[in-house]
């Protein structure tokens, strides 16, 4: 369907969407979404959507729910210029976190995406160890992430935080630009070719917004000033929203996180610190934690200052956190699966009552 390639339609896509054409469906992207309520946007244009009831109701998650980038099967509803959402179909990559708070959940930033723009300020904000947490989750969800240094007009040396930021970055491509002054932005779009969709990840107050603006060429994101006492952001977006790009391309502008709450991982860490995995290879023990052990070649890299103590600390760090969050997980999932077959039992019995009675 050429008029959807430009949203990021395939052949894979298509495929996938085979035994719901046949049904009379048709394929749309979600663009925006509201709690129930979206903004698709199909071959004949955008449509107000709900989801169905039989969705709503075997959806084993509300990650499992349409999100922003979400290719979906619609019924379009003759002559209202709204849809109902009846299938979602497999995503091909995920930017996810852990809901806030102490609910081992998981929740979907955006599906689909390529690229994900791991945005912070050359200002008294930025902290690369947020970089680290976010690329992690990139990796993991299967995007290539590139780090997004915005506000070089307000950094004293910018040769100095880059090479920061290129330490941490694992190989992935760092860019210093400047949204207030266009410096570099449009090296931007050498990731964002036709078809592609990128996601802008950072705290409040970073520049996500008006990276946009300067790629679209206009305002079609609010944008405000950071406070100047200590420039901490103020939210501007409030939900996520699909855009596409004058010359092609889309993005997904997201609210500013303050804190990235990291949801499962299993091969992300490793490759978001793939300079402390080779170091761990000459480790002699092979369980090491890196923090207390003998002869272990991690710390021997520290104290030799091959290696960074806050780098290493930033990784154990992470590692104890998604340790936690999947025992977490796997108790959740035991107590769902002792529920199911405690509903099951009381069906059965339900069931068998009834039928002897008769």
């Amino acid at each position: 369907m050429p008029e959807l390639s430009a949203l990021g339609w395939d052949s894979a896509f298509d495929k996938a969407f085979a035994r719901f054409r046949s049904g009379g469906l048709q394929p749309a992207r979600v663009a925006t979404e509201d709690k129930l309520h979206y903004t698709v946007v199909a071959a004949d244009g955008e449509r107000l959507a709900t989801i169905s009831g039989r969705l709503l109701h075997e959806a084993e998650s509300r990650a499992a729910l349409p999100k922003v980038g979400d290719w979906v099967a619609i019924e379009p509803l003759a002559a209202e210029g709204k849809a109902v959402i009846h299938a979602v179909l497999p995503r091909r990559t995920k930017l996810s976190r852990k809901v806030a708070g102490r609910d081992m959940e998981e929740q979907v930033l955006a599906a689909n995406v390529d690229i994900a723009f791991l945005v912070q300020a050359l200002d008294s904000t930025f902290n690369v160890r947020k970089l680290e947490r976010a690329m992690l989750m990139a990796l993991e969800g299967g995007l290539t992430p590139v780090f997004v240094l915005n506000k070089t007009d307000l950094c004293n040396d910018v040769a100095a935080r880059t090479t920061e930021a290129r330490t941490a970055a694992a190989g992935a491509a760092v860019l210093a630009v400047c949204a207030r002054t266009g410096r570099n932005v449009r090296a931007l779009l050498e990731h964002v070719r036709p078809g592609r969709t990128a996601v802008f990840v950072g705290p409040s107050g970073v520049g996500k917004s008006s990276l946009i603006n300067r790629l679209c060429g206009e305002d079609v994101q609010a944008t405000i000033e950071v406070r100047a006492a200590d420039s901490k952001g103020r939210h501007t977006t409030s939900a996520r929203e699909l855009i596409p790009l004058p010359g092609g391309g889309l993005v997904v502008d997201t609210p500013g996180m303050r804190e990235f709450h990291l949801w499962l991982a299993q091969d992300g860490a490793e490759n978001a610190f793939p300079d402390i995995q080779d170091l761990a290879a000459r480790c002699h023990f092979r369980a090491c934690s890196h923090t207390t052990e003998k002869r272990c070649a991690v710390l021997a890299a520290v104290e030799s200052g091959q290696l960074a103590r806050d780098r290493l600390d930033s990784f154990v760090k992470l590692k104890r956190e998604l340790t936690s969050i999947a025992a977490g997980s796997r108790e959740r999932s035991h107590l769902a699966r002792k529920r199911d077959a405690r509903a099951r039992s009381r069906s059965l019995h339900k069931h068998l009552k009834a039928k002897f009675e008769l």
